[in-house]
C-alpha cells in the first residue's frame, strides 16, 4: 500500500519555488511556544511532545535531534521534530492554507537536508502531503502504511486486566530484550539488532529502567522456563498522554485473548501511574488488533500514517 507522488519539482529559480513558506531551526528559547503548539491535540502530536520535553528538561542535544518551526519568524504555529522519525504536528486550527504552508516549508527544510530519518510519522493528510513533496528527492521507502487508525481510551478498560501482567524488572533484559526484536522483527520486516544493535538494546533497557515496559511472564510451553508470553511498552508519555508501542504476543500462545486482557491491564496500570489518556496507532488492515482494542475500550480519534525507509 502506498501513495504515488502526485506533485512535479519545481527548480529553484522559478518563482513558484520562491514562494514556498519558510521554516527554522528552534532554539532553546523556542521550546514553550514549541510546546504550547503541541497542545493543542495532546494525542496527535505526543510523539513529537515527549521529544521537547527531553529538550526543556536536558537540552535539545539530549532530545537526540532538531525542532524545525514555521514560520521563519516569530512564535512558531506548527513545528516538525527531525530525529530518528520525522515528525510534523501541524493543528488543523490553521485551516487549510495555513497547514499547506506548514507543511511546504518542513519539506523545503527536509529536502535541503537529506533523508536523516527512519521514517515519517504523524497525522495522515499532513504526512500524505510532506512525502509527496519529498518524493522525488528522497530515496524510495520500504514501505507507506497510509492507514493506520489513531485510537484512545481515557477511562478504565471495558474487560478485566490480567493479573499476570506488570512492569518489567531491571533483571529482565535478557528475557525481555528477545521478545522485543521478535516483535519488532515481525512488524518491521528487519531485526533491529542486525550488525550489533546496541542502541536498540539501550532503549529498551532505558524503557525497562522508567518503568514503561510491561510483561506478562510466564512458563516456556517448549522447555518449561520463563518467556514473555505478552509485552508492551509506553514509547512516548507527554502532555498527559500514554502512546502504547511494541504490542506482542508470543505466537504459541495467540488465540487465547493475552492480547485483550493484557492490554486491558496496560490501560489500568499506565492510568494509575504514568498518564490519565492512553493512545496507539495500528495498521488499518490488523483487524485482531482492531477488534481486540475495540474490546478493550478503546475508541477511534483519527487516522496517522507512517512512511518507513
Amino acid at each position: 500500500m502506498g501513495w504515488r507522488p502526485a506533485l512535479r519539482d519545481v527548480g529553484p529559480s522559478s518563482s513558484a519555488a520562491r514562494r514556498v513558506p519558510a521554516a527554522r531551526v528552534l532554539g532553546p528559547a523556542d521550546l514553550a511556544d514549541a510546546r504550547q503548539v503541541c497542545a493543542a491535540d495532546p494525542v496527535a502530536s505526543v510523539l513529537a511532545a515527549a521529544r521537547v520535553d527531553v529538550a526543556i528538561r536536558a537540552g535539545l542535544a539530549a532530545a537526540g535531534g532538531e525542532l524545525w518551526g514555521y514560520p521563519a519568524s516569530g512564535p512558531p504555529v506548527a513545528v516538525c521534530w527531525a530525529g530518528a522519525n520525522l515528525v510534523p504536528v501541524v493543528p488543523a486550527g490553521l485551516g487549510r492554507e495555513g497547514v499547506t504552508e506548514a507543511v511546504d516549508a518542513f519539506a523545503a527544510t527536509a529536502r535541503a537536508q537529506g533523508r536523516r530519518s527512519s521514517s515519517i510519522v504523524g497525522e495522515r493528510d499532513v504526512v500524505r502531503r510532506l512525502w509527496e513533496l519529498l518524493s522525488r528527492t528522497w530515496p524510495p521507502p520500504r514501505e507507506v502504511r497510509a492507514d493506520q487508525p489513531s485510537l484512545v481510551i481515557d477511562h478504565d478498560p471495558d474487560v478485566e486486566p490480567d493479573p499476570w501482567v506488570r512492569r518489567s524488572r531491571t533483571a529482565e533484559i535478557d528475557l525481555v530484550l528477545p521478545a522485543c526484536v521478535r516483535m519488532f522483527t515481525e512488524e518491521v520486516g528487519y531485526s533491529p539488532v542486525a550488525g550489533g544493535g546496541g542502541a536498540y538494546a539501550a532503549r529498551v533497557r532505558s524503557l525497562i529502567a522508567e518503568g514503561r515496559s510491561y510483561v506478562r511472564v510466564a512458563p516456556d510451553p517448549d522447555d518449561g522456563g520463563a518467556s514473555v508470553a505478552f509485552k508492551a511498552e509506553l514509547g512516548a508519555v507527554a502532555g498527559g498522554v500514554a502512546q502504547v508501542q511494541g504490542v506482542w504476543v508470543d505466537p504459541r500462545r495467540r488465540g487465547e485473548g493475552l492480547s485483550v486482557s493484557g492490554m486491558a491491564a496496560v490501560v489500568a496500570l499506565t492510568r494509575r501511574d504514568v498518564a490519565p489518556t492512553v493512545s496507539l496507532y495500528v495498521n488499518g488492515y490488523n483487524a485482531p488488533a482492531l477488534a481486540a482494542y475495540r474490546h478493550v475500550g478503546f475508541e477511534r480519534v483519527g487516522t496517522f500514517s507512517t512512511v518507513l525507509f
